[in-house]
C-alpha cells in the first residue's frame, strides 16, 4: 500500500471515532455523559441554567448531544427533531 493511503486511512478513523464519542452516549452512564456533554453545549449560552435543563431532557431521551456549543444539530438527528408544544426547537 502506499504510505498516503495508509495515512488518509488513519486519519479517517481516528476522524470518525472522535465523531462516534462525540454524539453517541453508548457505553456510559447516562446521568456524566449528558451533565458533562450539556455543560460543554451551554458554557457559553446567556440561560445556563435554562439551556442545561433542556439539554438535559434532550440528552436523556436521544442518548446524543452535538459538538460544540450551537449548530451541528446534524449529528444527533433526534435531538434536532425534538419540538416543544410550540413546534418550536426544543434543544437547545
Amino acid at each position: 500500500m502506499k504510505p498516503a493511503f495508509v495515512a488518509m486511512l488513519l486519519v479517517c478513523l481516528v476522524l470518525c471515532s472522535s465523531m462516534f464519542e462525540m454524539s453517541m452516549a453508548a457505553g456510559y452512564d447516562s446521568r456524566d455523559f449528558c451533565s458533562s456533554k450539556c455543560g460543554q453545549r451551554c458554557s457559553r449560552a446567556g440561560m445556563k441554567d435554562r439551556c442545561l435543563k433542556f439539554c438535559g431532557i434532550c440528552c436523556g431521551k436521544c442518548k446524543c448531544v452535538p459538538s460544540g456549543t450551537y449548530g451541528n444539530k446534524h449529528e444527533c438527528p433526534c435531538y434536532r427533531d425534538m419540538m416543544n408544544s410550540k413546534g418550536k426547537p426544543k434543544c437547545p
